[in-house]
Order: structure tokens, then sequence, then C-alpha cells
């Protein structure tokens, strides 16, 4: 598939994943769903499983294929509509969130099968998980398969994340990839009033890292990030906006998590579909 039809492809998987992020929150009823920060990692999602990560469908465990590790875990509306896309979960299942008896739950439990990699939702845990994964394929002799870490920016408040960069650096695990989803707002407000982090890109080559910035909602800029080869760890920090693509939960911080109602849901839907 030639490059424009690639992205064509990662546009209307966004498009759909977006729609369905919607509809598996409309069905948790008064339970709500984390949508803010979902919303704003579905670009990503979207090119990483379109056009960048490998996998196999038939065989999941392979060990040739790219590991990708949700350490934000309560993004898990873009994963699950991701993996839907790619064909890991089935569409019936993707109605079962959050209900009972379902294995899509509110943070993702390690199913790989299911192209669930790693547990997650203890915030900051996610880069350490990435280090300890690069390290143990580069004991195993696998120098093609790749790991994708996608971290929140005000997970990035944690210590723990800057102590996996170190060792990163140090180990120079130029098979790991960080993406930091920059939507600038937290769930106790905006990133920059709850701590003040600066440049993340500053910070990460800092510590010996490569680092790129990209608008986060580009599907060019992030597809271009993420074939770029290094000599070194990656940091792509991509600019993105909390609840994109639906203007009344766009940069709103009540969105982080929330509940939807019929009617909300309704104009959401015909937003996205005016935008197509």
């Amino acid at each position: 598939m030639n490059h424009d039809r690639l992205l064509e492809k990662c546009k209307a998987v966004s498009h759909q994943m977006r729609k369905d992020s919607l509809k598996m929150s409309l069905r948790t009823g008064a339970v709500g769903a984390h949508l803010g920060g979902g919303l704003s990692m579905i670009e990503i999602m979207a090119v990483l499983y379109t056009a960048i990560l490998k996998y196999d469908l038939k065989e999941p465990e392979n060990e040739e294929r790219d590991r990708f590790i949700l350490s934000k875990g309560h993004g898990v509306l873009a994963l699950y509509t991701a993996l839907n896309q790619a064909g890991f979960i089935p569409d019936e299942d993707l109605d079962s969130f959050k209900s009972n008896e379902t294995y899509l739950y509110g943070h993702p439990s390690m199913d790989i099968k299911k192209g669930i990699e790693f547990s997650s939702g203890s915030l900051g845990q996610g880069l350490s998980l990435g280090v300890g994964t690069a390290l143990a394929l580069r004991h195993k002799k696998n120098e093609t398969s790749r790991i994708y870490v996608l971290l929140g920016d005000g997970e990035c408040d944690e210590g723990s994340v800057w102590e996996a960069a170190a060792s990163a650096a140090h180990y120079k695990l130029s098979n790991l990839i960080a993406i930091i989803d920059e939507n600038e707002l937290q769930y106790d407000g905006p990133t920059h009033e709850v701590l003040s982090m600066g440049s993340f890109s500053q910070k990460f080559e800092s510590f010996g890292w490569d680092a790129i910035n990209v608008d986060g909602h580009s599907l060019k800029s992030l597809y271009d990030a993420f074939t770029q080869i290094r000599e070194k760890p990656l940091a792509v920090i991509a600019h993105t906006i909390k609840g994109k693509g639906i203007s009344f939960m766009e940069n709103k911080r009540e969105w982080h998590h929330s509940r939807l109602s019929q009617k909300q849901y309704e104009v959401a839907i015909q937003e996205l579909e005016e935008k197509k």
C-alpha cells in the first residue's frame, strides 16, 4: 500500500474509532468512561495499529512481534477500538465494555491473544515495563522487534518515569519508543498548574534520548516520526487536545471521566459525521 493510501486508511480508521469510543461510553450508563484522554490519543493509536506495529493475528505470541504498552491505562477506549480495527477484538465484544463478565475493563488486563500485552492502570509504571521488555528482547537476540509505550503528560509527574528514562538511555535501548500524549490537561487541572514539567523534548534529551515534537492529530506527522530509525531511545512528544473531535468535550477537564447522555451522544456523532 502506498503512503497516501495508507494515510487515508488511517483517517478512516480514526473516524470509526471515535464513533465506537462514543458508543462504548454511552453503553456504560451511569458508570461512565475516560473519554477525554481516550479521544486525545485516537490518531496515535490509529497510525500505530494500521501502519506501524508488526503483529500476527493468527500467532499473537509470535516473538518477532512489536509490543505496545498503554501506560496511561485509563485511555483504553482508544486501545480497544484500535484492537478492534486490527482484528483482535470482535465488534460484539466492544459492546460489553465495563459490563459484568467482560474482558474489556476500564483499564487493560493482559490478554495477548486479544492483543493486550500488559495490564496497566497504576500510572508511572509503563515505561519501566518497556525498559524491561527491551532488555529482555536484547537478551533473546531479537534485533527487529520494537517497544512502544504511550504515557500521559500528567503521568510524567511520577518520578518512576524518569528513573526508567535514565535506564533506557544508559542501556542504549534504540528499540524503545515513548509517546507522550501531551494534551495539557489532567484530572486535577492544567498540567502546568498541577506540576509544570517544562519542555518534555528537552527533558528526554537531557536524559540521553532523541526527541521529536509532533502534532498528535496529524496522521502524516505521526507516521513520519514512528518510521525514523534512531541509535538512541526515541521520545515522540504528541501535542494533542483532550476530547479531540467533539467540540463540547475539547479542553474540558470534566470529560477526563464522565457519563455520556443519549442527547450528547447524538450531538457528538452528528458532529463527527459533518467533519468526515
